[in-house]
């Protein structure tokens, strides 16, 4: 299932609807140019159709297109990140 994934700034959250229902990824900032991946949150009814792997995917690829590094305090995303080794250059050491 291909989703449309949304950004937005404001709020400072990934996010998609799904079947009327909200998915996403809150972030805040860290500095200038760090991301703090902090919660994702899939509704109960939605789990197990990749919903968070797509969002976290879509954010990673943001932080890279604009150079912006991560960290990874929600556990979903620090196993994301562990399960796919090309966003671990992206991480704040």
């Amino acid at each position: 299932m291909e989703l449309e994934i949304q950004h937005n700034k404001d709020k400072k959250r990934f996010f998609t609807i799904v079947e009327e229902r909200e998915a996403y990824l809150n972030y805040e900032f860290s500095g200038e140019n760090t991301l703090n991946f902090n919660h994702t949150y899939v509704p109960f009814n939605l789990r197990g159709r990749s919903i968070a792997a797509q969002i976290v995917r879509y954010a990673l690829e943001y932080a890279r297109e604009n150079n912006f590094k991560v960290i990874p305090s929600c556990s979903y995303v620090r196993v994301y990140i562990d399960k796919n080794k090309q966003f671990s250059d992206l991480v704040e050491e």
